[in-house]
């Protein structure tokens, strides 16, 4: 019956994804900016008509020593870049929903085998059987995530074909941790047995494979959540996700390089110590709590602007895994570039490639916001593409591309144009430094 009640459950899952996709059942990615919340703009004093405005002093209100450090690509590597328009894809949506039934089934397979054991001793076997195939499955998870990194790095995967993968090792990765719940429980009906130390340990690794950006991806993918615009940037056994939804910025990043899989447990204390030498700004405004077990340590800072979370890898106590949130309305790390043209007063707030940029356009009389007016952004010298329309408060955003970028406002006939706009260098954490004859490039 069991089983049975599965298999329906598959059906239903599959049947509510088709129904999701609408009449056309498209499978090209929808674009469409997404929303967010911001404070009103305050109006600036008005500059020379046409002139740029570099501005030096950061966006941020809370003074100029608050900064959001970020984990990213190695420094001196150049990574490769890209900016993904997520949207609806049919194809994908069944694909998952037919991984995450198959997953589910074998986790139902190894249930009914522990559930129909003869004698205590081998129910005992068979649940550390099982356990023993959830590890197996942890490493190819981690064989399967590091693959796809790296051919992207190398050009063999597109931005799509990556976020896909990932999106699909992050499915997995929850169904594995679900069956280790369920094995945990029937090892405590179990007499004389309990559930082994190391189920602890394997759970906490199965999270390195999910994140709030590839669960954003997910969302959008399958129709819960409109079109979102999201920067990938990968390099040799690195990642960087990140995109802006609900009024905040939000990132993972994954170093390979930093997480020694064979490292010896790590202490609580040495992991909160090692995430507030990485991050002294960000660790200051709250204090840190840590959950895990084994070689990997999971730290999480929740501020008054976001939350930090972080894994600490043991062996080399260092952070290799990073996801984060800040709110948009008080992002600290951006300065403002500005100018006058044709009726717009135009301001763009810039940052480090795949940080947060705002534009706010006021009317040039009048200094109110102007809603409606159409925005592009074009970089490398690529054709312009449309960011979005400007919202009640004459704010649209999008992700900062690596190299100079040019911000275009349009209601015709006129126009605004800020041009040559330079991302700010990355605010890395501490202890990802350059050697010094290495050049960091992009970010």
């Amino acid at each position: 019956m069991r089983a049975l009640s599965v298999f329906v459950a598959v059906l239903l899952l599959v049947s509510s994804v088709a129904a999701g996709t609408g009449p056309t059942g498209a499978t090209a990615d929808v674009r469409s900016p997404s929303s967010s919340t911001v404070s009103e703009p305050v109006p600036s004093t008005e500059p020379l008509a046409g002139s740029i405005d570099p501005g030096t002093e950061s966006a941020s209100t809370h003074g100029e020593n608050l900064t959001f450090r970020v984990l990213s690509t190695p420094p001196g590597v150049e990574p490769r870049l890209g900016s993904h328009r997520r949207g609806v894809n049919l194809g994908t949506s069944l694909g998952l929903a037919v991984g995450d039934s198959d997953a589910a089934l074998r986790t139902e397979t190894a249930v009914q085998r522990i559930e129909s054991a003869e004698t205590n001793a081998e129910r005992q076997r068979r649940i550390l059987a099982a356990i023993n195939e959830v590890e197996q499955d942890e490493v190819s998870l981690d064989s399967r995530q590091t693959a796809a990194m790296n051919a992207h790095a190398s050009g063999e995967l597109t931005d799509r074909e990556l976020l896909d993968e990932l999106v699909r090792t992050a499915a997995l990765a929850r169904e594995y941790d679900r069956r280790l719940d369920t094995l945990s429980e029937l090892a405590e009906e179990t007499d004389g047995f309990s559930t082994p130390d190391r189920v602890s340990t394997l759970q906490v690794q199965l999270q390195v494979y999910e994140g709030p950006v590839r669960r954003i991806a997910l969302e959008t993918v399958r129709g819960d959540r409109t079109g979102t615009e999201i920067h990938v940037q990968s390099s040799r056994d690195a990642l960087v996700l990140a995109t802006i939804v609900d009024g905040q910025y939000v990132r993972e990043s994954f170093r390979r390089d930093r997480w020694d899989r064979g490292g010896d447990d790590l202490e609580s204390e040495t992991a909160i110590n090692a995430t507030i030498a990485s991050y002294p700004e960000t660790t200051d405004l709250r204090e840190a709590n840590a959950l895990g077990a084994g070689a990997v340590q999971r730290i999480t800072v929740d501020h008054d602007f976001g939350t930090l979370r972080t894994f600490v890898s043991g062996g080399t106590e260092r952070v290799f895994l990073e996801h984060q949130r800040m709110a948009l309305s008080t992002f600290p790390d951006a300065e403002s570039v500005s100018t006058a043209e044709d009726g717009f007063n135009v301001t763009v707030n810039r940052t480090y490639p795949g940080g947060p940029v705002t534009v706010t356009v006021l009317d040039a009389a009048t200094g109110d916001p102007l809603e409606g007016i159409t925005v592009t952004k074009s970089a490398g010298g690529t054709p312009s593409e449309t960011i979005g329309s400007t919202d009640e408060d004459g704010v649209v955003r999008t992700l900062s591309p690596a190299e100079p970028y040019r911000i275009t406002v349009v209601d015709e006939p006129r126009v605004a144009v800020i041009d040559d706009i330079a991302p700010l260098e990355t605010p890395r954490v501490t202890d990802d430094v350059a050697d010094e004859n290495a050049t960091d490039e992009g970010g």
